[in-house]
C-alpha cells in the first residue's frame, strides 16, 4: 500500500543510515513501529518517555508522539505513513512539532536472517550532518531499548 505524497518537500542533504540485528522475527519487530502500546516502550533515548502516541495506519494515515526527558522537557513529533508492507517495509514522514521544523522521510525494512530481524533505518531530509548526527545518537539510543522489549513481547 502506498499513500499519496504528504506535500513535504525533502530538501537534499545529510542521510542517516542505521542497521541493526534483533533476536525477534520481522513481523514483531514491524508491530514495535506499528502499535501504540509497543510504540510507547521503546521510543525516546535514554533518559526520556514516549507519551500520547497516535498511529493511524494506512497510506496517508497519521502518527504522532511526544517524547519526555528527564527533567520534564516535552518534544512532539508527526507525520504521515507513505508506504505500509507488513512485515517487510514501512515509510513514513517525520517532523518535530515546531514552527519551520524541517521534514524528513524514514523509511525501514526489516528481514529475516536466520530466525532474526534485521532492521535497516533511513533518515534523509537533514538539513546539516549536526543534524543528522543528533538524529543518529537519539534514534541508536531508542533502538538500545528496543531488544529489551522484544524479549518481553
Amino acid at each position: 500500500m502506498t499513500a499519496p505524497s504528504d506535500s513535504a518537500t525533502l530538501e537534499a542533504g545529510p542521510e542517516l543510515l542505521i542497521t541493526r540485528l534483533f533476536d525477534a522475527p520481522p513481523s514483531l519487530v514491524f508491530k514495535a513501529w506499528t502499535q501504540p502500546e509497543h510504540l510507547v516502550r521503546w521510543l525516546g533515548p535514554t533518559g526520556f518517555s514516549a507519551s500520547a502516541v497516535r498511529i493511524d495506519l494506512r497510506p496517508g494515515g497519521t502518527w504522532s508522539a511526544v517524547i519526555t526527558s528527564a527533567d520534564g522537557k516535552s518534544h512532539g513529533m508527526t507525520g504521515i505513513y507513505r508506504e505500509i508492507a507488513p512485515p517487510e517495509r514501512l515509510v513514513f514522514s517525520f517532523a518535530w512539532d515546531e514552527e519551520e521544523a524541517q521534514k524528513m522521510l524514514i523509511s525501514l525494512t526489516f528481514r529475516e536472517r536466520g530466525g532474526k530481524t534485521e532492521m535497516t533505518f533511513r533518515q534523509t531530509g537533514f538539513r546539516s550532518v549536526e543534524s543528522r548526527d543528533s538524529h543518529r545518537g537519539g534514534w541508536n539510543e531508542c533502538f538500545d531499548k528496543l531488544p529489551g522489549f522484544l524479549a518481553q513481547a
